[in-house]
């Protein structure tokens, strides 16, 4: 048997097309573990192409492996995924030495250049890459129909998708047998869920179907667009003990120009109407949203704005990022991006600054108080931890440290993937210490 390996980067819509793609070829190959350093017959790389950062990773990622095969470590390159999407026509001949190029909606091609069969009666099933976290990513969706100035992803996609609700309740049977306790739900935008399918929005219908399945205990909410958001997934978050009261949900900018010129069909005024709506329907949500600095259009006064709303807003979560201009999109083409890579690196310092005064005093405001946690992970004799208001790979961790008197004698591996109660006891900007009340 051959012998196969792939390498994942970019996001974790990334992370579940390598899974599925692996179970469709599990029969065939034998599968060498990303980062295991040994020759294999096979390389594939899943590429991401979002932004220059990610590109510049999967060209630097190919390279390298261009190099093991030279030397005769590897048999065949295959490329798939966001870059070879976005740039099919040129990478072949930049790259020569990679065999084949697929895009990120190839899967099929790229499974029969292996010598398999798509089976789509299985397109419910996964061979998870990390088997040591009780958590794992829901793809519900692919693609998007949202036209943001700064976006590349609607050409790379391609439109939206939905995946239909009884196989996405099959994937999270087959998930909670493998011993996973949450779902993480993805999508570029997975407040549009089912309009395509069912022709309305089908998320809350989704949460409800999926918290029926045995084993799932927390389902958790990412890439929710603001525009149109459907507001009975807040009445599923705060009646639905299995989902957390988290939201994520990108806003970008509060300025009206910035969000105009972004086009993301909604105002500032709108945007705080919505978090307050959401704050008073849902008890206790933690929000996380991100923002871009730097986009056209963002002045002195625009930047100001948006500083004034993160101060109001106090976004327990919030992460940003400075604008890219990306070939292709509406703003590479219509807008003039003027402002310096030093004013923005600026702004996003002086905004995540304000982020981290407001992330510590949120996590202050937990201390002392009792806390059900999942546990991650155990590191140099500490639990890594999260509660439902924290996502993993994102946002801080809950640090619990074992000692066998605490936890009775039982052997801490036994306990990753188990909840347990604790109390907060310290807090950091973004991560927190607790110690055990019961298991």
């Amino acid at each position: 048997m051959k012998s196969l390996q792939v390498i994942t980067l970019g996001c974790s819509k990334n992370t579940v097309d390598t899974e599925h793609l692996l179970f469709q070829i599990r029969d065939s190959f034998e599968i060498v573990p990303e980062g295991e350093e040994r020759p294999v017959d096979y390389l594939l790389i899943n590429t991401c192409g979002f932004i220059g950062d990610a590109k510049q990773q999967s060209i630097d990622t190919i390279l390298s492996q261009v190099g093991r095969k030279n030397s005769g470590e590897i048999g065949k390159i295959f490329v798939f995924g966001c870059l070879s999407q976005r740039y099919m026509s040129e990478m072949p001949s930049l790259i020569p030495e990679v065999d084949s190029w697929f895009g990120a909606r190839d899967l099929d091609p790229l499974i029969r250049a292996l010598g398999c069969t798509p089976d789509h009666s299985s397109d419910h099933k996964r061979i998870l890459t990390d088997r040591t976290h009780p958590y794992a990513y829901l793809k519900i969706s692919e693609g998007c129909d949202r036209r943001c100035s700064y976006c590349a992803i609607p050409f790379i996609r391609g439109a939206h998708r939905s995946v239909p609700i009884e196989t996405l309740v099959k994937e999270a049977e087959d998930l909670a047998e493998k011993g996973i306790k949450e779902l993480v739900l993805i999508a570029q935008d997975t407040t549009f869920y089912g309009l395509d399918l069912y022709h309305k929005r089908c998320l809350a219908e989704l949460l409800r179907r999926l918290s029926d399945v045995d084993g799932i205990e927390w389902i958790r909410i990412h890439y929710s667009y603001p525009a149109d958001f459907p507001e009975d997934v807040l009445d599923e978050m705060a009646l639905n003990p299995k989902v957390c009261r988290y939201m994520d949900i990108p806003l970008q900018h509060i300025s009206d120009k910035v969000l105009d010129n972004m086009h993301r069909h909604v105002d500032g005024a709108w945007t705080r109407a919505l978090i307050g709506k959401m704050r008073s329907r849902v008890p206790g949500l933690v929000l996380r949203t991100t923002m871009i600095v730097g986009h056209p259009g963002e002045g002195k006064k625009e930047f100001e704005e948006l500083l004034d709303f993160v101060r109001e807003a106090r976004f327990e979560r919030l992460g940003a990022f400075m604008y890219s201009e990306e070939e292709g999109t509406y703003g590479a083409e219509h807008f003039r991006d003027s402002i310096s890579p030093k004013t923005k690196q600026a702004r996003l310092d002086a905004l995540m600054s304000l982020q981290s005064g407001i992330s510590f005093a949120y996590n202050s405001s937990r201390v002392g108080t009792e806390e059900k946690v999942l546990i991650d992970d155990f590191v140099d004799g500490t639990f890594i931890c999260r509660s439902e208001f924290e996502s993993p790979e994102v946002d801080g961790e809950i640090l619990v440290k074992y000692s066998p008197e605490a936890f009775g004698g039982i052997e801490p591996y036994s306990l990753v993937g188990e909840f347990i109660t604790v109390r907060i006891t310290g807090a950091f900007d973004y991560d927190l210490t607790a110690e055990l009340l019961n298991i």
